[in-house]
């Protein structure tokens, strides 16, 4: 599935340079191309042909070092029409939702395609992505944005439908749906009975109050497990001999995550036991 990720650069690969000071570039290879900088000129030649993690050498000197990009990289350097998910973010979504080699997943607010690189990755060639996008024009981005990442091979495994989830699903016994939109609760009925039992729903919102709605509906629905509520935050290091200490920068808040399982038919979930005010026992 998608462009080879390995061996020496050729023509079509997408390839990333990056210089001295950290600053990436991504090109697409093509045989008489070359890629202009202040820096200097590198002709596609240079390094069509070379093994990945090469260094190429721009006329004006400068030394800059070629990977293909990881997905992450090209997600973040993508065309936008919408917010993109954050990598980070992206990750939790595969790894908390549990999105398996085989799975059948239902996204809907597509925005600008970057969740969806990463769940058609995640589902491999076997499993199955259909995406909800109320908004043509934000479809239109993704779809360009996918097929870029992943060419033609795609096309079998991912449907790109133009239209509001609750009107427009057609899917039954999928396996995971994930939901990036202003308002998921109103899509927690829809999911119910999209989803398998044991299938897992998956929110992604950006405020407190959002979140504080998503999981209200999601408790009270009946169909779902009690939902579990987070956010991630990313913190780099500076590692240099002994100079070692958090990074002054880190990715903060981008957005929070809501999950829960569907539960099978007919049974209602047990009630909550809290722990009693004033008190440090658990019940």
């Amino acid at each position: 599935m998608g462009f080879r990720r390995h061996g020496p650069f050729r023509a079509g690969d997408q390839v990333q340079l990056t210089d001295p000071k950290n600053k990436r570039h991504t090109i697409t290879l093509k045989e008489d191309g070359v890629f202009h900088t202040h820096k200097g000129a590198i002709p596609h030649s240079d390094l069509i042909g070379q093994p990945e993690g090469s260094v190429v050498r721009s006329s004006g000197g400068t030394q800059y070092l070629a990977f293909r990009h990881l997905l992450q990289d090209y997600t973040l350097a993508m065309p936008r029409g919408a917010a993109v998910i954050y990598p980070k973010d992206a990750s939790m979504i595969v790894g908390m939702a549990d999105i398996f080699p085989g799975a059948r997943v239902v996204e809907a607010g597509v925005g600008s395609g970057a969740l969806t690189c990463f769940l058609l990755r995640a589902v491999g060639p076997e499993g199955h992505v259909t995406s909800y996008e109320r908004r043509e024009d934000f479809a239109d981005v993704a779809r360009k944005n996918v097929e870029k990442f992943y060419g033609e091979s795609m096309e079998a495994n991912w449907r790109l439908v133009v239209g509001d989830l609750v009107a427009s699903i057609d899917e039954i016994d999928v396996d995971r749906v994930i939901l990036d939109m202003l308002a998921p609760w109103e899509c927690v009925d829809a999911a119910a009975k999209a989803l398998t039992p044991g299938g897992v729903i998956c929110c992604y919102v950006a405020t407190t109050t959002q979140m504080s709605k998503t999981v209200e509906v999601i408790r009270d629905h009946g169909c779902f497990t009690e939902p579990h509520a987070w956010e991630t935050l990313v913190r780099d290091w500076h590692v240099e001999g002994l100079a070692v200490r958090p990074d002054h920068r880190m990715i903060g808040h981008t957005g929070f995550l809501v999950t829960a399982r569907r539960m099978a038919d007919g049974v209602t979930p047990p009630p909550r036991r809290r722990r009693p005010k004033g008190t440090t026992e658990e019940l």
